[in-house]
């Protein structure tokens, strides 16, 4: 039983279209003494023609109320829980810029994420991410960051068709 719980809603198939995400929250705000701002994400995630294992990639861009500005590409997996629960993992690498925000000791970037959501008839979600950067101590300091978020994903199919 617990086999199945760790794997089996990993190996379900993932017939979900390619996304567009949306999320707005805040970075630096679970540990207080990191600058703090208010954040904007969007996010491209292929369909299932890019799936490799379960596995695909994305492409995304946040910045921030303090003009810090993040480009990302990454790779993200969905793990369902029935029909409407879903949790995606996700890792990625990309530029910084700091702006006016947090010094994040390097403008290379590593970002690994976590969301659960809960997912409509549409296929669209809304959920909570957690997002964590880190330099992964390539540059002389590594003060690393995280972003909290409510997310909403839509189907890109769906914007452009009639179609489900």
């Amino acid at each position: 039983m617990v086999l199945w719980l760790a794997v089996g809603p990993a190996v379900a198939g993932n017939k979900d279209p390619a996304f567009i995400k949306l999320g707005t929250g805040d970075a630096g705000s679970i540990f207080a003494d990191r600058d703090q701002a208010g954040v904007f994400s969007i996010e491209y995630r292929a369909g299932p023609e890019l799936e490799f294992f379960h596995i695909r990639p994305s492409l995304g861009a946040f910045g921030t109320t303090d003009a810090s500005i993040y480009g990302w590409f990454g790779l993200s997996g969905d793990i369902f829980f029935g029909r409407r629960i879903v949790l995606t993992l996700g890792s990625a690498v990309g530029f910084y810029l700091d702006g006016e925000g947090q010094d994040l000791g390097h403008v290379l970037e590593f970002r690994s994420g976590i969301d659960l959501a809960y997912r409509f008839d549409n296929r669209s979600r809304l959920g909570i991410g957690v997002t964590h950067l880190s330099n992964a101590n390539i540059g002389e300091k590594n003060p690393g960051t995280e972003t909290v978020m409510l997310i909403y994903s839509h189907p890109l199919k769906s914007l452009f068709s009639d179609s489900k």
